[in-house]
């Protein structure tokens, strides 16, 4: 390969197995529904810059859309082929930089065409080789999915990153590693705030930050603050773009930021309204809530439902529970604040998808009318639990029997790689047409099942057998238990929970 084959970014050590729900096309109908846009049929999609492949696996996997995909780096494609290889063939994906894999001229035409951690991170020159890629092959009424570093969140990192970037190239680093570098790059910042620069006083939560970096894993901090290009955009230069394609924004991809009462106050929440522009209003509200990151769907040809078409969609929309119920917090993040659930609204609702099973937002405004709550107010709870991780939305019958088999040679072989290391936390349910959290050891307590572990026991012995020959140790409350009794306690309290609660949730969601 030639030595420019890189283009500046970090290949010496591996990408994250990270595994993003906004990438799920299964997702869509429900967010534009909940703006009051009609959603369109996804059978085929593209997903540029794939990285591992876990989430491109298993939307492929798990439902009836035909993907493709690209990756420039050679360890990354192969891991993702090698799982696409495992779920039957349902993905078809590409070790091949942009230019290369947009040039091709056998790929169809897309429904949908998704960005995950590439637009901020890849040259002006790979970014104009994806805006034309999506201003050819996006069909109308498709939708475009982007996510990338916005300002003003990231305005007062620049400086700091244009530092670390360069004590990190310096010739004297030469036959270093990345994640040496990374190390020494931090030191260097650590020992430049000690020396106390009038810039930390004017920004003083860049400390906080610089502390954060540090506990960061250097596989997440080389690609996220270390490749040569790190872009940061405002919504308004990314409406430029996409307008010029003639696509236009239809709604964030973070179901939470759909609920100003949740993100604004309410004299922002006012002066956000009063602004007709719709790409100014976004502007200002990234303004209001220091937004970093923004995941944004573009729609080519925006279809409006008519208010009664609106909404019988939104009533027809289906949602299952991803965390058992009791587990559900009633504080959860947004991008601005942590706020309090009102138990009053979050109860009932949580009450009716306590049995695990999918339901449409008609049903559950049915049974909870007589607490009060319409439809407005079910939709509002379902978007939170959605944008938090503890619900998504539900796929279509047909959709569901297709993703059945694909799903299931999928997780069969996730599972069996946690045998090996635990990386991959994630495995795939057809219900959702996306993923579910499964740590390793709960996903070895499923492969002790599937080796014919009978009793508990039996399980606990060989999900211990595997760990301790790897001189692996849990860790309970912060502290690595060292004896083998204190390990075979915590793994039993842990089989505990996850038989009797975990389980029968994966189990509804059909991952097992």
């Amino acid at each position: 390969m030639p030595s420019h084959w890189t283009d500046g970014y970090v290949t010496d050590i591996g990408y994250t197995h990270g595994y993003y729900p906004p990438l799920n096309p299964a997702r869509l109908q429900m967010g534009f529904a909940a703006v009051g846009i009609d959603s369109p049929l996804v059978r085929t999609a593209c997903e540029l810059g794939f990285g591992q492949g876990l989430s491109i696996n298993v939307h492929a996997a798990a439902s009836s859309v035909r993907w493709h995909g690209n990756d420039f780096n050679p360890q990354q494609a192969a891991h993702a082929q090698t799982l696409a290889s495992a779920a039957g063939g349902m993905a078809q994906l590409q070790q091949a930089n942009f230019a290369d894999f947009c040039a091709r001229e056998d790929l169809p035409q897309f429904d949908f065409i998704a960005l995950h951690g590439i637009w901020s991170w890849v040259s002006a020159a790979n970014r104009a080789i994806i805006r034309d890629f999506v201003g050819s092959h996006l069909k109308h009424g498709g939708v475009l999915y982007v996510s990338y570093n916005t300002q003003p969140g990231w305005a007062a990192f620049l400086p700091l990153r244009d530092l670390l970037l360069r004590h990190f190239e310096l010739p004297t680093n030469a036959g270093r590693s990345s994640a040496e570098r990374i190390e020494a790059a931090l030191a260097f910042a650590t020992g430049l705030f000690a020396a106390d620069p009038v810039y930390a006083q004017a920004n003083p939560f860049m400390r906080e930050r610089l502390e954060l970096l540090k506990k960061q894993s250097p596989h997440y901090l080389a690609h996220e603050y270390f490749n040569r290009d790190w872009q940061v955009e405002s919504f308004a230069s990314m409406a430029e773009i996409w307008t010029a394609l003639g696509l236009e924004f239809a709604c964030s991809a973070d179901f939470r930021d759909h609920l100003a009462m949740a993100n604004l106050t309410p004299q922002q929440q006012r002066f956000c309204d009063d602004i007709d522009d719709r790409h100014l209003q976004q502007g200002v509200r990234d303004f209001m809530v220091n937004q970093q990151f923004r995941r944004d769907y573009w729609v080519r040809g925006a279809q409006r439902l008519e208010p009664d078409t609106h909404h019988a969609v939104l009533a027809q929309q289906r949602v299952v529970l991803l965390t058992v119920p009791a587990q559900i917090p009633m504080t959860l993040k947004t991008v601005a604040a942590e706020i309090t659930l009102n138990q009053q609204i979050y109860g009932p609702i949580i009450e009716v998808l306590a049995d695990l099973q999918p339901h449409s937002l008609g049903q559950i405004a049915g049974i909870v009318g007589n607490r009060s709550l319409g439809l407005q107010q079910v939709l509002d709870a379902v978007m939170m639990l959605i944008g938090s991780g503890h619900a998504a939305p539900v796929q279509a019958d047909a959709d569901i029997e297709q993703g059945r088999a694909g799903s299931d040679a999928l997780n069969r072989h996730l599972i069996s790689l946690a045998a090996a290391h635990g990386d991959i936390e994630h495995l795939a349910s057809p219900i959702t047409g996306g993923g579910v959290a499964a740590d390793r050891i709960q996903q070895l307590f499923m492969l002790a099942v599937l080796e014919q572990q009978q009793t508990p026991d039996d399980i606990i012995s060989f999900v211990w057998r595997l760990l301790c020959a790897q001189g692996k140790r849990l860790v309970k409350d912060g502290v690595r238990l060292e004896a083998e009794q204190e390990n075979l306690d915590e793994l039993s309290s842990l089989a505990q929970r996850f038989f009797v609660e975990r389980l029968p949730l994966l189990q509804s969601l059909q991952v097992i």
